[in-house]
């Protein structure tokens, strides 16, 4: 019997639009196999840090502001240190989506943000996969990845629409995909890793608490 593939999805929305992209990445992840887990991330306290230990994967979300994460977010890539030094997310999967309102919006620091994040927990970072849509004169916004983005999902929400509306549904189809390729990546990672613990201490850290400069 196959094991259940547990996705935690932490992300911050302000005012809904990241969060409908986080709907579209769990789908994408439930329909394929996965259970998936809510994490918003606004302040510490309110934070499920136990789903985000238990999870196979996870994927991080945030709204571009000013050409990076959201403060809130931000907030809760520094609180993780505690579980850095324990190296409690090592060797689990990793992505990220993110909404911008302009196109571009310089969301590729907030990726970069993201994957080095990751990576300073030794995870393991899944890119979207998919190749960019709508840059050719037959192309539309109707196209997968319209934004010609790879480290992850991303998606443009008009600043005067809600998230009932915004993100268009060619993002969240997109998401919906990139959801479906972290639950089939997980999979074969933890399947095929089943004789290998996900989860260990680091010599370096060990009876050591984080310090904050």
């Amino acid at each position: 019997m196959s094991k259940d593939i547990l996705v935690a999805i932490a992300f911050f929305s302000a005012n809904g639009h990241t969060e409908a992209l986080a709907h579209a990445v769990a789908r994408g992840a439930s329909e394929n196999g996965a259970k998936v887990t809510y994490v918003p991330v606004s302040d510490y306290e309110d934070t499920d840090w136990d789903a985000l230990e238990a999870a196979d994967a996870i994927v991080f979300g945030s709204p571009t502001y000013m050409g990076g994460v959201a403060a809130p977010f931000k907030f809760f890539m520094d609180a993780s240190a505690t579980v850095w030094y324990k190296q409690g997310w090592i060797n689990k999967i990793a992505g990220g989506f993110s909404v911008s309102g302009s196109m571009s919006g310089d969301r590729h620091n907030v990726f970069l943000q993201m994957a080095a994040f990751a990576a300073q927990h030794g995870m393991i970072w899944v890119s979207l996969g998919m190749p960019p849509g709508n840059n050719y004169s037959f192309g539309s916004d109707e196209d997968l990845n319209r934004l010609g983005v790879y480290y992850g999902a991303a998606a443009q929400a008009n600043m005067d629409q809600g998230p009932e509306v915004a993100p268009p549904q060619s993002d969240r189809d997109t998401a919906f995909a990139y959801g479906a390729r972290i639950a089939k990546a997980t999979r074969r990672w933890v399947e095929g890793g089943e004789n290998h613990p996900s989860q260990r201490k680091s010599p370096l850290h060990c009876g050591l608490k984080p310090r904050f400069l």
